[in-house]
C-alpha cells in the first residue's frame, strides 16, 4: 500500500527525473556528501530529492531499476498538469478536463490508471476535495448491472460501499452511469454528458 508521504517522495524523484528523460540523457543524481555511493547493481541508492510542489527535502531510497517508470509518471503528471490527492493505498488525479464517461475510461487508461471508483467513506472523501474544488460533478467507476437500479463496480464486483443521495438510484434502466456531487453523495445518470476527469493510480 502506497502512503501519501511514500508517494509525495516519488513524486519528488519523478520531478527530478524529468529534465533528464525529456532530453534522452541518462537519469543520474548524484548523492548529497556524506553519503556512500552504491554500484547500480545494488537494490538501492540514497538521494537528497526536493518535491517542486512541497518545496520539502526527503532521504529516501529509489531503486535503480525504477528510474524507467519514475520518468514514465513525471511526463504524466508534467505533461497532464495532474492535481492530486490520496486515500490509503490509492493516489486519486485530475486534470480538471471534462469528458463522458466512455471518454473518461479512455483517458484514465492511457494515463496508466482508472476511473475513479470509491470503495470506502474515505476514498469518496478524496474524490469529493476535486468534485468540491472545481465546483462540478465527477462520474465514477460504477455502472448499472442488467437489472434496472441495481449498480455494480466496472468489471461486474458486487458494490461493497455506496452513497447515494436522497431516493437515489431513480433512473429504472435509462441512467446506467454514477456520478457524485458537490457534497459526495451519488446519484445514477446517463452516460453521455461531461463530467469532471478523476482517475485512480
Amino acid at each position: 500500500m502506497l502512503s501519501p508521504q511514500l508517494f509525495h517522495k516519488i513524486l519528488g524523484v519523478a520531478f527530478s527525473l524529468l529534465l533528464y528523460c525529456a532530453q534522452g540523457k541518462p537519469a543520474v543524481i548524484s548523492p548529497p556528501p556524506g553519503f556512500r555511493n552504491l554500484s547500480e547493481d545494488q537494490i538501492d541508492e540514497r538521494f537528497m530529492l526536493g518535491t517542486y510542489s512541497y518545496h520539502l527535502h526527503f532521504y529516501l531510497d529509489v531503486p535503480l531499476c525504477s528510474i524507467f517508470m519514475l520518468c514514465k509518471l513525471s511526463a504524466i503528471f508534467y505533461n497532464l498538469m495532474w492535481m492530486i490527492t490520496a486515500s490509503g493505498g490509492k493516489i486519486f488525479a485530475t486534470s480538471e478536463k471534462k469528458a463522458d464517461f466512455h471518454t473518461t475510461l479512455t483517458k484514465c487508461k492511457e494515463a496508466g490508471g482508472s476511473i475513479a471508483t470509491p470503495r470506502n467513506p474515505d476514498e469518496n472523501d478524496a474524490i469529493l476535495y476535486f468534485v468540491k474544488t472545481f465546483n462540478t460533478y465527477a462520474y465514477l467507476g460504477i455502472k448499472e448491472c442488467l437489472i434496472p437500479s441495481r449498480f455494480q463496480f466496472l468489471g461486474s464486483t458486487q458494490l461493497s460501499y455506496t452513497n447515494w443521495h436522497l431516493n437515489e438510484p431513480s433512473g429504472k434502466g435509462e441512467e446506467e452511469c454514477v456520478e457524485m456531487y458537490t457534497d459526495g453523495t451519488w446519484n445514477d445518470k446517463s452516460c453521455n454528458k461531461n463530467r469532471l476527469i478523476v482517475c485512480q493510480f
